[in-house]
């Protein structure tokens, strides 16, 4: 134990005291009389120790790290990790970047290898033009793991970003400063204020337009505590504290207030859900909702086979290539081959002498495989990409992913017209898909105005003709008023259309459950990760969105 350092077991509790500035002070619980300590274990046995650490060694590595590191001694605690490059410039930083003058560390109950800490760290910053030092406490709440080191056989504590802060991962910093961009009052598009508070599922969205827009907006910088994520990733800075409040500046954004707070109540009944809505006649958001509010952003992120509901998509092509006609008949048995894989519908069922528009409005997989050998490898990519901009790199004011059709040969290109394969969309993609069908023109969605920033939007190459668009309008009004849309869109009048999807996934006992759908100048889809039927699952959430729309 470090000089300055008094120790005493009473009442079977083992007490550090600490005699220097700086040096928390913490418990644990003791061993029973007579177990052995890794001192003491580590003079009498030569051999490297194998198997896992011992209670007592658990104990012991803990103490000493948080020790250390409470002491200010960076290099020290570090040596008793298993990456001490890693640590010692973490714990190092620690006390640099973020600003702290002095932690205290508190052990919780070892539950086996996993140790509980809480951190109380005092935190002092100075900077140009404030007469005094703006101090404040951060306390929180982290954990360690003891491992044993293969080569030595010491117990080590296992090194991660988070045994520091837990929101910290490889390549984050914890930061106390002036924040790298203004805070932002972000308002819908009838100037109404959205907040993290009254709209907890626009959160993370609220701090990347903050890191987007904020010097833009013309606000002033905070001073705040937070984790500054590394260089290239998705997730913007995360404010922990804030010690000095900065001036927002205003941010328009395309949301609706109202229809926002309704996608969030229509998603709030699934524990993982997702959901946007988009105005066909201008590309603008106009709602983003995802369960858990602190989640991945599957809304406008995800990557995810859509299922059924890319069956648009291939429609449009099927009615382009002469392939499909919604009054002529058209194959939809129960089984069809392509490329040595079986497909199948749901329940097996088939439509004898049945026209295509049966077969859409019934979602037919063997519709669209008995046409596959007739498309070329990149017919459907070029469809895809051309008429419904997927994957042209949107600019819609924060990071999103803009789906994906890859070119495919055999049996995959087969599945990707029925949503498998290797096509991955999300909710913001499908929604524009619909909103695409229903103004018959791709007009690339957007959350910020392009006039904020100047910012070139994505055009498709082409758009696909008027009659098509119409049979498209067509057929998804069938599936939504007598197909396997109908029971989610019941009671919503106007001009309406849908359509449902079921997406397997390997692994998953129940499929993900897709709804795209538009009503007048609403366009709207959700995912239900392992949802099951899309219009069981995904489709009332799209319902209850296009119904609060008026």
């Amino acid at each position: 134990m470090r000089s300055g350092t008094r120790t005493a077991v009473i009442g079977g509790v083992f007490t550090a005291v600490v005699g220097v500035a700086g040096y928390g002070v913490y418990d644990f619980v003791s061993e029973p009389a007579g177990s052995a300590s890794t001192a003491s274990a580590g003079a009498q046995d030569e051999e490297v120790k194998t198997g896992p650490p011992s209670a007592a060694e658990v104990r012991d590595t803990a103490r000493d790290f948080l020790a250390a590191w409470a002491a200010g001694e960076p290099r020290k605690a570090a040596a008793l990790t298993d990456d001490s490059t890693a640590a010692a410039a973490a714990l190092t930083g620690y006390r640099k970047d973020a600003h702290v003058a002095k932690v205290a560390l508190k052990p919780g109950t070892p539950s086996g290898a996993k140790v509980p800490f809480a951190v109380t760290a005092d935190i002092a910053y100075e900077s140009e033009g404030r007469t005094a030092p703006l101090s404040s406490t951060l306390a929180y709440e982290s954990a360690l793991t003891v491992v044993r080191d293969k080569t030595t056989g010491k117990p080590l504590v296992e090194w991660q970003p988070s045994v520091v802060h837990p929101e910290l991962g490889e390549g984050d910093t914890l930061v106390t400063g002036e924040s790298k961009a203004p805070p932002i009052k972000a308002v819908d598009r009838d100037g109404r204020e959205l907040t993290k508070e009254d709209h907890p599922q626009l959160a993370n969205i609220l701090a990347a337009l903050r890191e987007r827009y904020g010097d833009k907006a013309g606000g002033k910088p905070a001073v705040e505590v937070f984790v500054q994520r590394e260089e290239g990733d998705k997730e913007p800075d995360k404010t922990l504290k804030e010690l000095a409040e900065g001036v927002p500046g205003e941010l328009e954004t395309t949301l609706d207030a109202g229809l926002q707070a309704a996608a969030e109540k229509a998603v709030a009944g699934h524990p993982k859900a997702a959901a946007v809505a988009v105005q066909p006649s201008t590309g603008e958001i106009l709602a983003i909702a995802n369960t858990p509010a602190d989640g991945y952003n599957i809304a406008l992120q995800g990557s995810l086979a859509p299922g059924s509901t890319m069956k648009v998509v291939s429609t449009s092509l099927l009615l382009e290539k002469g392939l499909a006609s919604p009054e002529k008949a058209h194959p939809c048995p129960k089984y069809a081959e392509y490329g040595g894989w079986k497909f199948q519908n749901l329940d097996k069922f088939e439509i004898k002498n049945g026209t295509f528009s049966q077969s859409f409005a019934r979602s037919c997989n063997t519709a669209f495989i008995t046409q596959a050998e007739k498309l070329a490898d990149d017919a459907l990519t070029k469809q895809a990409r051309d008429v419904f901009g997927i994957g042209l790199n949107w600019q819609t004011g924060v990071t999103t992913f803009d789906g994906a059709v890859p070119v495919q040969k055999d049996a995959p290109k087969a599945a990707s017209l029925i949503g498998q394969g290797g096509v991955r969309m999300n909710p913001l993609t499908m929604a524009s898909v619909s909103a695409t069908v229903k103004s018959g023109v791709f007009r690339q969605p957007v959350l910020v105005p392009a006039s904020v920033d100047d910012r070139k939007l994505a055009k498709a190459p082409r758009t696909m003709s008027g009659g098509t668009a119409e049979q498209l309008r067509g057929l998804m009004r069938l599936t939504a008023t007598s197909g396997t849309a109908a029971e989610a869109m019941a009671g919503l009048g106007g001009d309406i259309g849908g359509k449902t999807g079921s997406a397997e996934v390997d692994g998953q006992k129940k499929p993900n459950g897709w709804f795209t759908a538009y009503r007048g100048d609403v366009a709207a889809a959700a995912v239900v990760p392992q949802g099951g039927h899309g219009g069981s699952s995904a489709g009332p959430v799209v319902a209850k969105i296009l119904g609060s729309a008026g």
